[in-house]
């Protein structure tokens, strides 16, 4: 490269710079060529594609009610379908399988139905807009305006066949879904506040119903508890239902490595204590027990108590210790419950310490 005498570079064409009066400019391509589709051009395309497209919103509506009858007509208690199929195992294995693929079509048809529009039916004609704030009355005329315009290119007001299966499936694919999520409690959360135990109830392993004796239970072990006069409700009268509230766990502990509070001194019979085994987080059953650290562990989400401190939440999401049950010995040994949760089980909700108070001045 050439240079003045004073040693600065001499310009050169070969290197545009910001001081060159003319800058090389690139014209604009414009859009891609775009080529139709079939369904642009034949119109037995076109409707060959509605009625596919109409069959995956319909596929959809048929996954929902598939849900529906594995969740309302397959019973689990023996109520229903006794005579074809009397197990109530293999009753569950066909609820969970009609309750699965109930959800799995709804979804899917809904998810492939709309992909398979937009990509056969729907404008794919590139565009560019200029994007501006929506503020004067004119300006949300306009964005209406688009929005009729979109709702027009669709075609959803043109046929009715698409628009009347989207309508159902949309409708009746979120219903599985509130379905579920009312299970997961009782709209009534004051059924949550008593359980099957009362004072004097005896403590009986699951499932075999035999009872404990406080000398039996050694350091380090660890029981599933039922209270025995669960033992005599049938499945048709609530047994799964209050066996899901009342269910819990005992354990022993040296005396010493116990914290007590003054309040529940007398809850716990040396060093033998029993707490509920709902999580508070969701309701999962708490089964996991470390018998070093005396830490209780929900399987779902990893809510961590600590035994030893009255199950106080040490890690995860549940935000309150599960509640414990006063426990002491009959004349005959066994293990006895002093009365009732002194406050709701399972899952933590926004009525929980209103309820807690009423369980106080009750008892």
């Amino acid at each position: 490269m050439a240079s003045h005498r004073d040693g600065a570079p001499e310009p050169s064409d070969a290197v545009a710079t910001s001081q060159q009066e003319h800058q090389e400019r690139f014209p604009d391509p414009g859009l891609p060529h775009h080529p139709p589709r079939l369904t642009d051009v034949d119109p037995h395309r076109a409707k060959k594609a509605e009625r596919q497209v109409a069959w995956l919103f319909g596929l959809s509506i048929l996954g929902s009610l598939l849900f529906f009858v594995g969740f309302f007509a397959v019973r689990v208690d023996g109520d229903i379908y006794d005579v074809l199929n009397p197990d109530p195992t293999s009753q569950l294995r066909l609820q969970n399988f009609l309750l699965g693929l109930g959800v799995t079509f709804a979804m899917f048809g809904i998810g492939i139905g709309i992909v398979h529009w937009a990509r056969t039916l729907m404008p794919d004609h590139e565009m560019v807009e200029m994007r501006h704030e929506v503020s004067s009355e004119a300006d949300r005329a306009d964005a209406q305006e688009i929005v009729e315009t979109v709702l027009d290119e669709s075609g959803i007001k043109r046929r009715p066949l698409i628009r009347n299966t989207l309508i159902g499936a949309i409708i009746l694919a979120p219903l599985s879904f509130i379905t579920l999520f009312r299970e997961l409690g009782p709209i009534d959360t004051r059924v949550l506040s008593h359980t099957m135990w009362d004072e004097g109830i005896r403590l009986v392993r699951d499932p075999s119903g035999t009872p404990i004796r406080a000398a039996d239970v050694t350091l380090g072990s660890t029981y599933h508890v039922l209270p025995e006069n669960l033992l005599g409700i049938s499945h048709q009268d609530g047994y799964l239902e209050e066996k899901a509230k009342a269910v819990v766990l005992l354990m022993r502990l040296k005396p010493e490595e116990l914290n007590v509070s003054p309040d529940r001194a007398d809850w716990n019979y040396d060093g033998i204590i029993a707490y509920s085994k709902v999580c508070t987080h969701v309701g999962c059953p708490i089964a996991l027990y470390e018998q070093r650290t005396h830490h209780l562990l929900c399987p779902c989400h990893q809510s961590t108590f600590d035994a030893a401190n009255e199950c106080a939440v040490i890690f995860g999401p549940a935000a309150h210790p599960l509640p414990q049950l006063p426990i002491t010995v009959d004349s005959e040994g066994y293990l006895i419950a002093r009365s009732d949760f002194h406050e709701p089980v399972g899952p933590a909700y926004w009525e929980r310490g209103r309820q807690k108070e009423e369980m106080a001045s009750e008892a």
